[in-house]
Order: C-alpha cells, then structure tokens, then sequence
C-alpha cells in the first residue's frame, strides 16, 4: 500500500472549522485521474485537490481541483487551502511574496502578506472574466427558483472564471441569509446554462463588521452550498465592477459566507479596472497521511 502527505485544511478563517474544509493530497504524482475523483468522492468535501510538478517553467507547482462529482479547470478556497498547505509543509517558498500555481485554467498568481496581527494572508487573482447577461426569462426563473425577487438595476449574470457563476444581488444581506431555493429546480437550471452554481449577494448595515454577505449554491455539482466560495466571491467582485458599482462599494470590500451553515468566513475582495483579488487566511485542521 501506497500513501501521500495529506492536510485538511479550513480556509477564509484563522479559527478551526469556521471555514471551509479542503482536502490536500500532496505528492500526488502516481494517482490516475480515475484514483483522484474516487479519494474526491470519498472525502466528500466541496473540493480535493491533487499537488503535482509543474509543466510551466513560471510555476512553483501544479494543481488539479476535484469536487465528488467532477474535475474543475480553478477553484478558489482550494487555492488559497493548497498554498498554505504546502507552505506550512515547507514544499514551496514565495519569491518575494508571490507564488504562481498552474492548473487547468492557466497560471494562478498569488501573493502571500502578513496583517497587522502577524497573520498571513493568501491572495490569488481572479482568472479573467468573461460576462453574459442573463435572459429576462431566465432572470425570471432565478427569481422563482430563489423565491425572492433580485436587483434588475444591476443585471444578472452569468461569469466564467473557470467555475461558471450565475451572480445576483439581493435588497439586503438579510434577504440573503433568509433565502431558501428549491435545489432541485436550481440543478436543472445550471445544467441548461452549463452553470457551476448560484451566487447571490446583499448589503450588510453600515455598523456591521463586513460589507456584504454572501451564499453560493452549487446543488448540480453535488454541493447544495459552498460553505465559504473564494471563486464565488470573485464573481461578485467582477458583478460589483461590470455593473458600476464600484463608486458605491469602493475598491476593496470585506464579504461574510457560512452563517447560514454555522461558520464564519472573511474574504477580502479588492477590485481595480484590471484585476480582481481574493484574499484569505487559512489553519490546518488535520495532518497525516492518506494511504491508498
């Protein structure tokens, strides 16, 4: 019997099991495609990922990101979970802050930083994104399927980062934690648009600690809600920029997930006209081996 270093690391957090879970298998190279997406399945997470070498000379290592169901091109709390993993593991070392991770959607820059609590802080920019206005009709569909009407003034979209988002905001963060969609109907929506999930999003009051609260439903991908969904929260940055509402949100945003499944997830999203950023702190949960 074979093994490999494996962490499960909670990410968007820096307490324990606030955040979201990712598996890290690291030194994975021996693993078939067929072997990664059964221990994917297995560990029932929303997302396994899979350290190899890199194939480009401009990366530090290789990525490939599994949910239980299927492989995805990029994902963002895998991301930042993998670099903290292989950080603390010692396998990787930043160059001048920076590392670059290449998975199947391109090369990955992120940038490693300490707050002013000595905390680090991993940040990865958001894959270009590509934006297609939803149907009225299908505007329509979300509606029913969400069972709560979404802003028009700022126009649902679907956005392609790798992950496809359908992205909507709501009047209120309230609106969004009360949300419950039919999950069902939500799968045969995703499946027609080719859709990861749903993204929605609304105001916290101005007293409170964060700026918006934010769910992700990915019920077609075996994932009713992501617990904490940093390419998710990208979306919104890229929904905020294309819609204008940069002069109202600003530039750099904290954004609140999981309250709805009792966690607690930050993530920090810093928009400018050419780049989207995701930022996150992370805290090893479990360290061993996995054996297969």
């Amino acid at each position: 019997m074979r093994s490999a270093p494996f962490k499960q690391v909670d990410v968007f957090t820096h307490t324990p099991f606030k955040g979201n879970p990712v598996a890290v298998v690291m030194q994975a190279d021996d693993l078939s495609t067929e072997q990664m997406q059964q221990i994917a399945n297995w560990t029932h997470l929303s997302e396994t990922t899979f350290v190899l070498p890199p194939t480009d000379t401009r990366a530090d290592y290789r990525l490939r990101i599994f949910t239980p169901a299927q492989e995805l091109p990029f994902a963002g709390h895998p991301t930042i979970g993998t670099a903290h993993a292989l950080l603390e593991g010692g396998l990787i070392t930043p160059r001048h802050g920076q590392l670059v991770q290449e998975c199947a959607a391109g090369l990955v820059a992120l940038q490693v930083e300490m707050d002013p609590q000595g905390q680090p802080w991993i940040s990865f920019d958001l894959p270009s994104p590509t934006l297609t206005r939803l149907t009225p009709t299908q505007v329509d569909e979300l509606e029913a399927i969400l069972g709560h009407a979404v802003s028009r003034d700022a126009w649902p979209c679907l956005i392609d980062v790798g992950p496809r988002w359908i992205v909507a905001q709501l009047p209120s963060a309230q609106a969004v934690l009360a949300c419950q969609p039919d999950l069902v109907r939500m799968t045969r929506q995703d499946t027609q648009a080719q859709a990861t999930g749903v993204v929605i999003f609304g105001e916290h009051p101005s007293h409170h600690a964060s700026r918006i609260e934010v769910r992700a439903f990915a019920p077609s991908h075996g994932v009713n809600e992501d617990p904490v969904c940093g390419s998710g929260n990208g979306c919104v940055g890229a929904f905020i920029r294309a819609s204008g509402l940069l002069p109202h949100f600003g530039q750099s945003l904290l954004a609140s997930q999981g309250a709805a499944l009792g966690r607690a997830g930050r993530v920090r999203i810093t928009m400018t006209e050419t780049r989207i950023q995701v930022s996150g702190q992370a805290v090893t949960c479990v360290e061993g081996r996995l054996s297969y």
